[in-house]
């Protein structure tokens, strides 16, 4: 086996000795590598130049921008994508069950064992985990400012991207329109949309059991003032979700979401992007085939 190996040359992924340690992982397990360092903004270009020139399997090596970026270029290709995770949460990896550690990856891509799982679709984007709009993307850019300008680490930042926003966070009025039928208009500081359902309460919150229900997890967050949305979020944690903090729905396979305002920061697999409205969330069942255990 010959495989291609995409990383992100400007994350932390291709820091110090990782090329090395990937190809000598993938030796020993006996898969000849190539490994490519790219921008990140062209991990998805130089998959879809490896899927023309028929190469498999494509992999991505990093956390889960690279890896939804890679994603982002093989749905609905025939060829699979092996996942070898040297992100810091590396929250797709874990979910498909690839080992944690870089020797055992490697040999999962060497089996070469793979499944269909979906994917879902942001106004013609691929994603692999989940979207937000409202108080998540503010945190994620605070994160990534702190990461820039102090040097912090991405827990630590995150952590006080969380303070820092629920002091200053407001509310979105959005008009949803769920599976092209049912409409409604809320105010809400948080809209998260899912690929396949997400866990609330510790110690699976983030996780998923599932990748290939075919739907959407759409979790809305009512209004609140700020001492009620912490309240929230610590009933959320310990599995205590009431009727008054949050809308779930059940069933979504699209989602289509409008505002009075002509754009919006949409936070997409831990990337935020500005882009413009009406946003369009879909479903693409059995899109990607990944190599997992």
């Amino acid at each position: 086996m010959k495989a291609i190996v995409i990383v992100n040359k400007g994350g932390g992924s291709a820091d110090g000795d990782a090329p090395q340690r990937l190809e000598a992982a993938l030796a020993d397990a006996g898969v000849e590598a190539e490994i490519v360092l790219v921008e990140g903004a062209r991990c998805a270009e130089r998959a879809a130049e490896a899927l023309k020139q028929g190469r498999t399997p494509i992999c991505a090596a990093g956390g889960d921008g690279t890896i939804s970026a890679v994603a982002g270029a093989l749905a609905g290709a025939d060829e699979p994508l092996g996942v070898l995770p040297l992100g810091t949460l590396n929250h797709f990896a874990k979910d498909i069950g690839m080992p944690a550690d870089l020797a055992e990856a490697a040999k999962v891509i060497a089996a070469g064992k793979t499944r269909l799982v979906d994917v879902a679709e942001l106004n013609g984007r691929i994603f692999i985990n989940n979207s937000a709009i409202g108080l998540y993307p503010l945190m994620v850019l605070d994160r990534d400012n702190q990461r820039e300008k102090l040097g912090r680490s991405k827990r630590l930042a995150m952590l006080v991207a969380g303070v820092r926003t629920l002091v200053r966070f407001r509310h979105h009025r959005l008009s949803l329109t769920i599976n092209e039928e049912q409409r409604a208009t809320l105010d809400t500081p948080l809209l998260f949309v899912g690929n396949n359902d997400y866990e609330l309460s510790l110690p699976q919150a983030g996780q998923r059991q599932t990748l290939d229900d075919g739907k959407l997890c759409v979790m809305i967050l009512r209004s609140k003032s700020r001492a009620g949305l912490m309240a929230a979020t610590l009933r959320a944690l310990a599995g205590r979700v009431r009727s008054d903090d949050m809308i779930r729905l059940d069933d979504v396979t699209r989602l289509r979401v409008a505002s009075r305002r002509s754009h919006l920061t949409v936070a997409i697999d831990g990337e935020t992007e500005m882009m413009r409205g009406p946003l369009d969330y879909r479903i693409r069942p059995a899109s990607l085939k990944v190599i997992c255990p």
